[in-house]
């Protein structure tokens, strides 16, 4: 049997203990470990290395399959920093929630560029090792589920491909029926004063709301009153930046998936590119967006 080292925290050191080494070493970096290095230990590059597994010869996918895995790693990033901003508003930590979702619109910049490393594929070089990936397809990513879920995009069809993985579907039922950071944002204005209707507040998690006239008419009162001080307005702004930037991401997917497939069928069973395109004409905080037709 093979042992599989995991990564493991490397020894804590102060700033202190910083300043001696860096005397010791003439301000050169150490170079003597009786093991791994400190960095392999926290990083574990070997561990990520092995999940580097292309199935094909083809020059072109491992490209396609790092870039694909940095994605699901800033999805997850994605779903901290999402998660952590809820308890922050339910916490009424307002500034805490700002900054958690100012990081988040960095992450999701990064998360565009990846679709730079993909830029280059043609048709004939995704033919290359398309059909060895076999049904395979982002579509059944449960992590990016969890990104859409949080973002208010519900839809109880997409938990479905991941009964073969129990505790991944349990986790993906328990966020379909579970707040979205708007609903956390809105039940935070209701606290602060903001008409909210109940109905609104109290309405079904698991399924996508259009715009709703009340409530595009209170961002729209926030929208009237940009001072400075208004922290209101500046949360307005940053979710809109978080819609923009994901809505971004989604809009390269599809000019990605039409560089190098063209309107052929998906390998999960969908139309493709014509089911891409209707799943990314979904909008993300409908409500932000009304409102700036009716401030």
């Amino acid at each position: 049997m093979t042992t599989r080292t995991v990564p493991t925290a490397p020894r804590p050191l102060d700033a202190g203990t910083r300043l001696t080494r860096a005397a010791a070493n003439a301000g050169e970096p150490t170079l003597e470990f009786a093991e791994a290095t400190p960095y392999e230990s926290y990083v574990g590059v070997r561990q990520l290395q092995a999940l580097v597994r292309p199935v094909t010869d083809s020059p072109a996918e491992p490209a396609f399959l790092v870039v694909t895995q940095v994605m699901e790693l800033l999805f997850t990033l994605l779903r901290r920093e999402w998660e952590l901003a809820q308890r922050q508003f339910r916490a009424d930590d307002l500034d805490g929630a700002i900054a958690s979702l100012r990081r988040s619109v960095h992450h999701l910049r990064a998360l565009n560029a990846c679709w730079g490393s993909l830029s280059w594929l043609t048709p004939a070089e995704f033919n290359g090792f398309r059909d060895q990936l076999g049904e395979a397809s982002g579509f059944q990513s449960y992590e990016y589920r969890h990104v859409e879920f949080l973002l208010g995009l519900k839809a109880e069809s997409v938990v479905r491909p991941h009964r073969g993985l129990p505790a991944v579907h349990a986790d993906l039922q328990r966020a379909l029926a579970a707040d979205s950071v708007e609903d956390d944002v809105l039940a935070l204005l209701a606290r602060r004063g903001v008409a909210v209707p109940p109905a609104v507040l109290e309405r079904d998690r698991s399924v996508t709301h259009p715009a709703d006239d009340a409530v595009t008419a209170a961002w729209a009162t926030v929208y009237r009153d940009p001072r400075p001080g208004n922290e209101l307005f500046v949360l307005a702004e940053t979710l809109t930046d978080v819609a923009e930037e994901f809505t971004v991401w989604r809009q390269r997917h599809v000019t990605a998936v039409k560089r190098a497939m063209g309107a052929k069928p998906g390998s999960g069973g969908s139309a493709g590119l014509a089911w891409l395109e209707r799943s990314a004409a979904r909008e993300v905080f409908p409500d932000l967006w009304a409102a700036r037709t009716a401030a």
